[in-house]
């Protein structure tokens, strides 16, 4: 697996009141099985053909954002929201942690790169997910993270796709995503070659999600 390197001293400045509510959150829970993996949901789009952006939608009694936390929650915890600097978002559950781009229009690459800082030394994977998947399927996330050991990212492959944003990262691919930022490099999918992945099959994955 990849190595992680810690961040330089102005970024740890820039972070110290995140890092203390991040430790305070691991001290509250030591020993919890939902230490193993966190949520990470990226909800940072500007959504500009809608009009609207996604997170706030509306979906029956709860807007979208709050619907695909509560869903990810179930399988997994803390979750954390990556979002846009200044971006409105719903009322949340205390569980949950909000993490801001430090840069602006860079994908959710950058929103990856927030979240796993945050959870740096807390967890060992995380389960990512857009704002925009509100039928996510506590048990598919449950099989994805049985089906992730020993590999850096994990990921649906359905119907001659990968699915980015229905995967298992670990959290020591950092270095990576640092990297590939810094050259300019903002897609996701650029990951997949540079670190261990592993493709999920449909067949691997149709008992715990049906729809898929």
């Amino acid at each position: 697996m990849t190595t992680a390197h810690w961040p330089q001293a102005a970024t740890w400045q820039r972070t110290s009141l995140a890092e203390t509510a991040r430790v305070d959150w691991v001290k509250e829970n030591e020993g919890a099985k939902a230490l193993q993996c966190a949520g990470i949901v990226l909800c940072g789009g500007r959504s500009s053909r809608m009009g609207l952006p996604k997170a706030m939608l509306p979906f029956g009694p709860e807007l979208l954002l709050q619907r695909v936390v509560r869903r990810l929650g179930e399988a997994v915890r803390p979750v954390v929201v990556a979002a846009r600097a200044g971006q409105e978002l719903p009322v949340l559950p205390k569980w949950v942690h909000v993490v801001r781009d430090h840069q602006e229009d860079l994908g959710p690459m950058e929103g990856l790169k927030m979240a796993l800082e945050w959870l740096q030394g807390s967890v060992e994977f995380a389960f990512v997910s857009g704002c925009d998947a509100p039928l996510l399927e506590p048990r598919f996330v449950s099989r994805m993270l049985e089906l992730a050991d020993g590999f850096d990212i994990t990921l649906p492959h359905v119907h001659g796709f990968d699915e980015p944003l229905a995967a298992v990262y670990h959290t020591g691919i950092l270095a990576d995503v640092r990297q590939l930022l810094t050259a300019g490099c903002y897609s996701v999918a650029l990951l997949f070659d540079r670190v261990v992945t592993r493709r999920v099959t449909i067949e691997e994955l149709s008992d715990v999600d049906p729809q898929l």
